[in-house]
């Protein structure tokens, strides 16, 4: 900031004063590159209908973004790619074969509703993609649901098959096809492989920290092994609750958002195992075969009461010292 003529010796400018280097373009950059693995292990699963899904969520974020700002009188900031990043992980929870209305529906709303309705990004109290695709679960099952919208792959949904035969289904999948992507799934969520692989990237680059995915997972295991301790017969091991349906893609990137989950180190190992744990209760005793996104809106929903949890101040006056 240049100092204005005929002012004191020090001029104070707005903070932040200290810049760490990193901006919302870049994140935004480096997480859709960890996402492209992903991307194209779904193409090459579901070939063309994979790409338009990804392709039109993406394009009509962009644009529900830029008229958003524009009703709202503010610059469009479209260039930054955070509608296009909102819009792509839409895309990796919907069914390739999903009518292009849906896409368009869901992926705007996912914009309108979890962004710009709480004043834009940085604002809102939950995972905007997962705003968007809970309205479309809840208002097309049908389309959302992978076994009946996908009757003409090859390939089977390992958590619906799970849920309603058991868990001797799940021998017929190998863990090395689980991780290759070999399930139906959302577009990019199945692909377990790739989706660790960009995770584990982000976290090299550390623009995500490892608490939260590591409770995340840490939650799901060891509920999941609770449950099969309890029955072998009746429920399945922790490492197929972990590579099937969006498991990963939760804990690495909806689980993360960095508005709708809590900042301190404490605060994210209780919030992401309090999300996995919801996982699989919601496998086990609800009505839907995965569980991710909804555990997630839940866990986003608790975030202000996990932020409570804070560390003392280091030479603030306690309980102990007003008792001396």
């Amino acid at each position: 900031m240049k100092p204005i003529s005929g002012s004191p010796v020090l001029t104070v400018s707005s903070s932040p004063h200290i810049h760490c280097g990193r901006t919302i373009k870049g994140t935004s950059l480096q997480i859709l590159l960890a996402l492209l693995p992903a991307a194209g292990f779904a193409i090459w699963h579901s070939g063309i209908p994979a790409l338009r899904v990804l392709a039109l969520s993406c394009v009509v974020a962009v644009i529900a973004e830029a008229g958003c700002l524009k009703l709202m009188k503010r610059k469009i900031e479209s260039d930054n790619y955070t509608a296009l990043l909102c819009g792509l992980m839409f895309g990796f929870l919907l069914p390739p074969s999903s009518p292009w209305w849906m896409v368009a529906v869901g992926s705007s709303l996912s914009v309108i509703i979890g962004r710009m309705v709480f004043g834009g990004l940085g604002g809102e109290p939950l995972c905007a993609p997962l705003v968007g695709w809970a309205i479309c679960k809840v208002s097309w099952p049908e389309l959302m649901n992978f076994d009946m919208s996908m009757l003409t792959s090859e390939l089977a949904y390992p958590l619906s098959q799970l849920q309603n035969f058991g868990p001797e289904t799940l021998d017929e999948y190998s863990l090395k096809s689980l991780i290759l992507g070999f399930q139906l799934g959302g577009s990019g969520a199945a692909q377990s492989g790739a989706i660790l692989l960009g995770g584990l990237y982000l976290i090299s680059r550390k623009i995500i920290r490892i608490d939260i995915p590591l409770a995340f997972v840490g939650g799901i295991s060891v509920a999941a092994a609770l449950f099969y301790t309890m029955s072998p017969v009746d429920y399945a091991l922790p490492v197929y609750h972990i590579l099937c349906g969006s498991t990963l893609f939760g804990a690495f990137f909806l689980a993360t958002d960095s508005s709708s989950s809590p900042v301190g180190h404490i605060a994210m190992i209780a919030y992401g195992f309090t999300a996995g744990i919801l996982v699989i209760i919601i496998r086990v005793y609800g009505a839907y075969p995965d569980g991710v996104p909804f555990a997630i809106l839940l866990a986003n929903l608790m975030t202000p009461l996990f932020e409570k949890i804070r560390p003392k101040p280091f030479g603030g006056i306690t309980n102990v010292h007003l008792q001396r």
